[in-house]
């Protein structure tokens, strides 16, 4: 795993004072669109149109930040019933995050069908496609979708999501938020986050492997173990660092740990769903490659569902 270190003063602002306008506006400039949203996302979700009820259920406007137009998707089985179970399945909530968008992809493309006949399956493939195609944590505004999941939210990614789901009276039962830890977690968007507000910055030990991220006011644990077993058939889970922790936090048991999901803003704290994870896959492992990686989100779903099909009857 990669070490905790502290870094050198970030490129953009003056150490310890938070970031205004001009030094957001900066970043901002920084930023380069590397790969395509349209080739990438949309083009497959067009694809799912013979099986699947596609709706637009938003788009983002981010011309005036030199941007375009992005419109935003859910995808979900076509025999909705409100008598079963509700699924929600996410990715792209950070767009860098690249297993996480095409993980939510080929599990509609190869296993949603199959659990169509006992849940009611919604996914969001990438709700950061501007993330995606810059290959960033952040909005353009600066501010992480993934903390954003709260009232009055200041990320329109976020915002839309639950004004969907609002909108539809739509509860979900479940709900998996796929994610990965990066190696430029620590050598860029940690040292740009302390920047941002004017803090200092002492970056993760980046565990190698795959974890959970649960809710530490309804932790799961079954529910956790089932989806860590089906993942460690496809790749390895990480162990915790020498004070028994991940990315800083104590693990609450091999392979998982939690935070007050709701009180963070974090995407799986969107609903009152019971059951809830965020997965986190390493892509930058020796160990593992890019086709494992979208296997190991494939596995955290369908190993959540493997569970739910008792747990929920």
């Amino acid at each position: 795993m990669t070490e905790a270190t502290h870094t050198a003063a970030y490129k953009i602002g003056t150490p310890g004072k938070p970031w205004g306008a001009q030094e957001k506006a900066e970043w901002l400039a920084e930023q380069k669109i590397q790969r395509s949203y349209a080739d990438d996302v949309l083009q497959k979700i067009k694809g799912f149109e013979k099986d699947f009820s596609i709706e637009q259920y938003a788009s983002l406007e981010y011309e005036q930040h030199g941007a375009k137009r992005y419109p935003l998707f859910i995808v979900k089985n076509r025999d909705w019933d409100n008598k079963k179970p509700t699924v929600l399945v996410t990715g792209g909530v950070h767009g860098y995050e690249t297993s996480g968008v095409h993980g939510a992809l080929r599990f509609i493309e190869t296993q949603a069908l199959q659990y169509a006949k006992d849940f009611n399956i919604l996914v969001v493939p990438c709700i950061s496609p501007w993330g995606y195609e810059t290959i960033n944590r952040w909005t353009p505004l600066a501010v992480d979708p993934n903390r954003s999941f709260v009232v009055d939210s200041p990320a329109e990614e976020a915002a839309s999501v639950m004004a969907y789901l609002a909108i539809k009276d739509i509860k979900p039962d479940a709900h998996i938020d796929l994610h990965e830890t990066t190696d430029t977690d620590n050598s860029e968007f940690r040292p740009a986050l302390a920047a941002r507000d004017g803090i200092t910055n002492s970056n993760w030990n980046i565990p190698d492997g795959f974890y959970l991220v649960g809710d530490s006011e309804n932790l799961q644990p079954e529910f956790q173990k089932a989806v860590l077993q089906s993942v460690s058939q496809v790749t390895h889970i990480a162990e915790a660092d020498e004070q028994g922790q991940l990315i800083g936090a104590k693990t609450d048991m091999p392979g998982l740990i939690s935070f007050p999901t709701k009180k963070l803003g974090l995407c799986i704290g969107l609903s009152d769903a019971a059951y809830v994870t965020t997965t986190e896959v390493y892509p930058d492992s020796a160990k593992a490659t890019a086709e494992e990686c979208i296997q190991a989100q494939v596995a955290a779903v369908t190993g959540a569902l493997n569970f739910l099909q008792t747990a929920l009857r």
